[in-house]
């Protein structure tokens, strides 16, 4: 008996679906986060070496600190709208491809860089290649990727993803450090950017293989209604909401993690002291991430994200009372535990909540809009002290920038739970 070409497609798609769900959660989906993990560590490569040698390219270019702080800028803003370019591909074709493509482009910039003879070009070759082609796919196209082959530990799994970021910014400044000191920073600069990159090419064919979400038809997915209509609202306005979100809370995130060093100097403790604290604040959150990994597979990722967003902002108000270089120390810590897993958080809920096969561009836009928030954050509480001559103001603002990430989000939570009623509501009648 021949089958139509209806029924074979049918066929074809069950048969498809039925392997693909085989490995979600499985040996291999675990193999698929290490390697992301790793590349992760080896992509975010640039945002923790530019600013250790910042010094030695001020020196020999011959320029201020606010023209040899432009490649760091330059390359956040890359680093944020790349991961939207690069999330549209990994939506089409999987990670492979723009993982090739980030890695040559990284090594070439760094390769560039390093042969830099001023400041502009030196800039644009992190702003371009090193961060927009570059490592704009080791972040927000990595978590979105893990989120498609985890479902019973997804929360777990992007949190380790996540964590990628932060044991790179631990890993290597001092190895960047070191070799500046022995090797000076164009050879040092050339050498590490073309291992991460060499490294990267060698692990993509590990990736190969296409997210398990993506090769299940959205049909076949009990939720697909929901996905449709995300928080009961369009998903353009849910996304535009979770952009808003995302920009304020990283509004706040970042006073304390960019000023922390200047108000501890302010203070009188000095800028080793805060320096320690910043990287106490990290550490903590590596711990945070992966903490908040397991409570959203517990709670769902906007009740994770409510909640971390409330103990952000009770840190910040904390930093008011306490400045005493203990007390420092602690809500330090605690600033990190509490904050850390926030934005993976925004990976997840778009899994839970938008299509599957749309993850890597909305994540991409989300997660861009974060760094926007990182980046704005810093300037924002430079000026507020600027302008009042004291850091209190500027924690202040950040809590206030905080509650109205609260509030879209306790809207968000409200929204979906009469989303859920009206459906079942339907589905009754």
């Amino acid at each position: 008996m021949t089958l139509s070409p209806e029924h074979q497609k049918s066929d074809l798609a069950n048969d498809a679906a039925d392997a693909s769900i085989d490995l979600v959660d499985s040996p291999y989906a675990w193999f698929r986060l290490g390697i992301c993990l790793l590349m992760m560590t080896l992509g975010n490569l640039g945002m923790w070496v530019v600013p250790v040698i910042i010094p030695a390219v001020q020196a020999e270019f011959g320029i201020g600190r606010a023209e040899s702080a432009l490649p760091y800028t330059l390359l956040m803003i890359g680093f944020g709208a790349g991961g939207i370019l690069m999330g549209r591909m990994a939506d089409k074709y999987g990670l492979f491809l723009p993982l090739v493509l980030a890695a040559c482009a990284m090594g070439l910039g760094f390769v560039l860089a390093s042969m830099s003879t001023g400041i502009v070009g030196f800039a644009l070759a992190h702003g371009v290649l090193i961060g927009l082609l570059g490592s704009s796919i080791a972040f927000a196209p990595l978590m979105a990727d893990t989120a498609l082959w985890f479902a019973k530990r997804r929360g777990v799994a992007v949190a380790i993803c996540a964590s990628g970021n932060y044991l790179s910014g631990t890993i290597w400044p001092p190895v960047m450090q070191h070799f500046v000191e022995t090797q000076g920073w164009r050879h040092a600069y050339m050498g590490v950017g073309l291992f991460c990159a060499v490294c990267m090419l060698l692990l993509s064919p590990l990736l190969r293989h296409r997210p398990a979400a993506v090769i299940i038809p959205a049909a076949t997915s009990a939720d697909a209604q929901a996905r449709e209509l995300p928080f009961g609202l369009s998903p353009a306005r849910a996304t535009v909401l979770l952009c808003v979100a995302g920009f304020s809370c990283c509004i706040a995130m970042a006073m304390p993690q960019v000023h922390i060093v200047a108000y501890c100097t302010d203070l009188g403790y000095g800028a080793a002291r805060g320096a320690e604290m910043l990287s106490l604040m990290l550490a903590c959150g590596i711990v945070s991430r992966l903490v908040s990994g397991a409570i959203c597979d517990r709670i769902g990722a906007l009740r994770t994200l409510l909640l971390g967003s409330l103990l952000q902002a009770s840190a910040l108000l904390m930093f008011l009372p306490f400045d005493g270089l203990v007390s420092l120390y602690l809500v330090s810590a605690m600033f990190g535990l509490f904050q850390g897993g926030i934005v993976p958080s925004y990976t997840l809920i778009v899994r839970e909540n938008f299509s599957p096969s749309q993850i890597g561009a909305r994540v991409g836009t989300v997660i861009m809009f974060t760094m926007l928030g990182m980046a704005t954050g810093g300037w924002m509480s430079g000026k507020v002290f600027d302008l009042t001559g004291s850091y209190h103001a500027a924690f202040l603002n950040g809590v206030a920038w905080n509650v109205l990430n609260v509030g879209i989000v306790v809207f968000l939570l409200r929204s979906r739970k009469r989303l859920g009623a009206r459906m079942q509501g339907d589905a009754r009648a």
